[in-house]
């Protein structure tokens, strides 16, 4: 599959599973993985359509699921010693789609040698694609995008989804602010503007792997609290992403004991 295939195997998905079901959930199709972790059929439903679709045009690859996570202890481990994988996000933003929000979305991503090198979010309320290759730029609907500078990289607009840090502040850094919980809409939000930097703290390949490329292929940067770029093999929680590397290295600097306040 080319990086045009791909993406239209996840409008296909989204219009066949997810978005009948937006706003019309039925009883009994709403689940929950943990104490307040949802899942609903839509997450179930995409995930083995896209891991039977990527299967099967890349034979070879180890297909990394949120969902399948749940039921397979070992698929992590597997994950991060693969050659070659691509992880998927059936639904990011399951709590968002439940209430009704359209901030969610369909991701996918594609790794090699552990490193991300193809990038996929389908916002499918939005109707708004992303799509990112290394070395080759981001694109949103089709026009290249990349990211301004921020202007003052000490006072840094901030939003997490580390909710103890929701209008807490660091330094000269102004309050944080909630995100859009959800990794599909806020790396795309950094990348228009709507942010310059992003905190988090889990640190699930399927939710970080697309948006972390395209951020760089914007110019950003990704990495974690202690200097290291951020890879989608580390799993090392904690996560800065930044508009630029001046933006992250000034949030570095100011807000160090961030993520032991969550």
């Amino acid at each position: 599959m080319d990086t045009e295939q791909v993406l239209d195997l996840m409008k296909h998905v989204a219009a066949e599973v997810i978005t009948p079901r937006f706003r019309s959930l039925a009883d009994g199709e709403v689940m929950e993985k943990n104490p307040g972790d949802l899942v609903t059929v839509a997450d179930q439903e995409s995930e083995v359509i896209l891991t039977r679709e990527l299967s099967a045009a890349f034979p070879g690859a180890f297909i990394l699921g949120e969902e399948r996570t749940a039921t397979d202890r070992t698929a992590i481990a597997q994950f991060v010693a693969a050659e070659h994988a691509f992880t998927v996000d059936p639904v990011d933003g399951t709590k968002n789609f439940v209430h009704g929000s359209p901030d969610h979305a369909v991701m996918v991503s594609e790794v090699r040698g552990g490193e991300t090198v193809r990038g996929w979010i389908w916002q499918p309320e939005h109707e708004v694609a992303w799509v990112a290759e290394k070395g080759a730029g981001v694109w949103r609907d089709g026009e290249r995008v990349t990211r301004a500078p921020v202007a003052d990289a000490d006072e840094p607009r901030g939003v997490t989804s580390i909710w103890p840090l929701r209008g807490h502040s660091f330094g000269t850094l102004p309050p944080l602010v909630g995100s859009w919980v959800c990794c599909g809409v806020d790396y795309p939000r950094l990348m228009e503007g709507a942010t310059d930097y992003i905190l988090y703290a889990r640190n699930s390949p399927w939710d970080h792997s697309p948006g972390s490329l395209m951020v760089r292929e914007a110019g950003g940067a990704v990495g974690h609290p202690d200097g290291r770029p951020y890879a989608p093999t580390s799993l090392t929680p904690g996560i800065i992403v930044a508009a630029d590397r001046a933006t992250y290295a000034a949030v570095r600097r100011q807000a160090p004991d961030a993520f032991a306040r969550r």
